[in-house]
């Protein structure tokens, strides 16, 4: 099941590379090394980044942090980024608690065991 997932997760990685380009808070792509517009040191940030900075700045109730990460790309990469993170933490945690992926993300939203 999990050799599954991570496949999954390896063809996502590299066909959102492709797709999700970096975006200003005005909606505009932003231009990074290698890109039309962009300067080499000038390297936007990725949906990972994104995600990571806005579920940490969730965590802390940091908004200006929420505000900051949810424009370095669009809504839509921001969720699917989310959405990744969940999963692979969910993993993480399953691997760790010896129990399945539903069992801890069950438990994580406080739903009883199925």
């Amino acid at each position: 099941m999990f050799n599954g997932l991570r496949t999954f997760s390896s063809v996502f990685k590299s066909v959102t590379r492709s797709i999700f380009e970096p975006v200003s808070a005005s909606g505009a792509a932003k231009g990074g090394a290698g890109r039309p517009g962009g300067t080499a040191g000038s390297r936007g940030h990725n949906i990972f980044e994104a995600a990571a900075a806005y579920v940490a700045a969730c965590a802390d109730d940091d908004q200006d942090g929420i505000d900051e990460a949810a424009g370095w790309v669009s809504p839509e990469a921001l969720s699917f980024g989310v959405s990744e993170l969940a999963c692979r933490a969910v993993i993480a945690l399953a691997r760790e608690r010896d129990e399945s992926p539903q069992t801890v993300a069950r438990s994580l939203m406080g739903l009883p065991a199925a």
